[in-house]
């Protein structure tokens, strides 16, 4: 085994590798940007190096500082984890020209699968199943191309991975602008800018088959996972085994995996990606060289730790005989939960967590790179942590995950959570209706709010037992008088007002303060409210008839109460009208922080409804900011290159008037 391993990536996979680092007895190094300083990944090794910058090509994408890093901490082999350079044939070829154990497979491997058009060719030669497709040169004629693969079709880029630089096409009217659009985000994400079109099954699943081989060509498949529940091409939600595929299938998959495995002398941990037809028929799509992000629903399900296998095999010893024989048990399904905003289009957000907590559970796993405190920064992927669980069955799987994260408190940042636990307690995913286009037919903000429903019919409990909270604690707090009860007068008064607002609302309760107790009015309604103790912390109510004993928690900036829906983050507003901070009128704002890549207009330009204006790039994600009609530029505020803040005015448009002054 090594005597230190450098973990040359960031977040939840760095402390992921860490974990199984230390349960070996291997040593751990860390690598961090400027902007990861006070990452946890870095907390948790033993030695750490500050690489440059904090944009990834400054920091972890620059293979001649992470090999130095290597050098300089002793380290014996380097583990990429996934993205970054995890898939980079040139950084395996470094690590082995720098003598330094590089944990995954060889150049060669990942180079012929890192091309998606050469895996393609690769896999037709091995007789795995393949969709119709066009590989695309800068001179090729792209309508022609298309019309041969037929619509809907996919750009992809051949680099790719992890969702990115991929558009669907449904005709050949936004052909050109979306393969343009595709090839500047690849050239961006991974240094690539050449593109394909791939033929997209309408209603299909998306399968993956977990695969192993060591260098005594020996390879394994370990079953299957279910990545069909996507948004941005990306994943959501994962689970093994997957409710579509039964024995015969399960065994046609995984040949046809490790045939895929066999034909390029695959050595390490790789994941054979599949799309699985309404009619039961299969074909590839890609394969991935290194750990993918839903490994831990396979290692609950077989009893395996992955990372502990690529150790293993990258240090030259065989794989167990036993994974030939291997048994699943159980259910397992993971959750990817994003800073990112669902109703604007799952925009990535960014800020910093002012309260972080997921509940700590039996058959519930987390991994998580950042905590409370944490900064979410705009230069990479959004993910805030998986939340997997593992139960005996399917449907147990999913209610006990849909628990943790409703009780999950995300605070500082916008989250999916809400949706997460929609579509895991929405009756087409509980009977297994889970399709690559399950987000396009279920509508995203319907599974938000069936998401928030249970927390919704709790709601004016937890608002009043916080109002009551606030009370107590100005009472607890006072200077003089403290033994006098909050809001108490000799004679009958006003009632004292708290506003709280839960992030959609503002709520008004109402508190007058009697000899017998509290009436209390909230929203303008009178609840049927009796009260059984109340204090700063505490908050034992019945509303309506149904008892709950509510934690109340005070920040700095928030109060946060807990009860058994979920937990409740609330702000206390002052009761007097702030000034409120205006825009011009006709002001474009920045829905997200990014960068602005592409201006298209300057003052005096005349625009059209749905013309381009300002290209703002964030996490290697572009975002077009259109016209929403037709107008003139009267000002514009932002430069290509410029960062920008959620909020930051763009530019501000004067609207065009017809004759008639409409």
């Amino acid at each position: 085994m090594f005597q230190r391993v450098l973990i040359a990536n960031r977040g939840e996979i760095a402390r992921r590798i860490t974990r199984t680092c230390r349960e070996l007895g291997v040593g751990v190094a860390a690598v961090y940007s400027d902007a990861d300083a006070d990452a946890l990944h870095v907390r948790d090794a033993d030695v750490a190096v500050h690489l440059a910058g904090s944009t990834p090509s400054e920091s972890y994408l620059d293979i001649e500082r992470v090999i130095e890093a290597a050098r300089r901490t002793e380290a014996d082999a380097i583990h990429p984890g996934y993205g970054f350079l995890a898939e980079n044939a040139s950084f395996a070829q470094c690590c082995a020209d720098a003598g330094i154990t590089m944990i995954g497979p060889s150049p060669e491997a990942i180079r012929r699968m890192g091309s998606k058009t050469e895996a393609k060719r690769t896999m037709a030669d091995a007789g795995v199943p393949l969709l119709p497709s066009a590989e695309l040169a800068p001179s090729d004629d792209v309508v022609a191309a298309a019309q041969t693969v037929g619509y809907p079709l996919l750009v992809k880029a051949s680099a790719g991975g992890g969702g990115k630089a991929m558009r669907l096409v449904h005709d050949e009217t936004t052909l050109v602008e979306h393969v343009a659009a595709c090839r500047r985000e690849a050239r961006a994400a991974f240094g690539d800018d050449t593109v394909f079109l791939e033929r997209y099954l309408l209603g299909a699943r998306h399968i993956e088959v977990q695969v192993f081989g060591d260098e005594h060509g020996q390879v394994f498949h370990l079953g299957e996972r279910e990545c069909s529940i996507q948004r941005r091409y990306q994943k959501v939600l994962e689970e093994a085994p997957s409710p579509a595929v039964d024995p015969p299938l399960r065994e046609a998959m995984g040949a046809a995996a490790v045939a895929a495995a066999k034909a390029i002398d695959y050595v390490g941990a790789g994941t054979v990606e599949f799309l699985l037809d309404t009619d039961g028929g299969f074909y590839f799509l890609e394969m991935n060289t290194r750990l993918q992000v839903e490994h831990p629903v396979t290692e609950l399900t077989t009893g395996l730790d992955l990372v502990r296998l690529q150790l293993i095999v990258a240090a030259g010893e065989p794989l167990p005989r036993e994974l030939a024989d291997l048994h699943i048990v159980g259910h397992a399904i993971e959750a990817r939960l994003y800073a990112e905003d669902v109703a604007a289009g799952f925009l990535p957000a960014s800020g910093t967590l002012a309260r972080f907590t997921i509940p700590d559970r039996p058959g519930i796993r987390v991994d998580t790179g950042v905590g409370t405190g944490s900064e979410v920064s705009i230069h990479y992927d959004p993910l805030l942590a998986k939340v997997i669980a593992h139960r005996d069955s399917r449907a147990e799987a999913a209610a006990a995950l849909a628990a943790a994260l409703q009780h999950a408190c995300v605070d500082g940042v916008t989250s999916n959570r809400d949706l997460l636990v929609g579509v895991l307690r929405h009756p087409a995913y509980c009977r297994g209706e889970t399709t690559t286009a399950f987000l396009s037919e279920h509508s995203p903000t319907d599974l938000v709010k069936q998401g928030r429903r249970e927390v919704a019919a709790a709601h004016p409990a937890y608002i009043v037992a916080a109002a009551l909270a606030v009370v107590e604690r100005g009472r607890a707090t006072a200077t003089v008088l403290r033994s006098i009860p909050a809001g108490f007068r000799s004679t009958p008064s006003i009632p004292q007002e708290v506003l709280l607002d839960d992030g959609d609302t503002t709520h008004s309760t109402r508190i007058l303060t009697r000899h017998n107790g509290y009436d209390i009015e909230l929203d303008g309604t009178t609840p049927n409210v009796s009260i059984h103790h109340s204090s700063p912390e505490l908050v034992d109510i019945s509303l309506d008839g149904v008892r709950r004993r509510l934690v109340v928690e005070f920040t700095p900036e928030r109060l946060y109460v807990s009860g058994p829906e979920a937990v409740l983050p609330l702000s206390v507003r002052n009761r007097f009208a702030e000034p409120e901070s205006r825009v011009e009128a006709g002001s474009l704002v920045a829905p997200m922080p990014g960068t602005a890549i592409r201006v298209g207009v300057e003052v005096g330009s005349r625009v059209a409804k749905g013309d381009s204006l300002v290209v703002l790039e964030a996490m290697k994600m572009e975002h077009t900011i259109t016209a929403a009609g037709p107008a003139t530029v009267v000002a514009v505020k932002v430069s290509p290159g410029d960062q920008v803040d959620a909020g930051e005015v763009l530019v501000v448009l004067e609207d065009d008037l017809d004759e008639a002054g409409n």
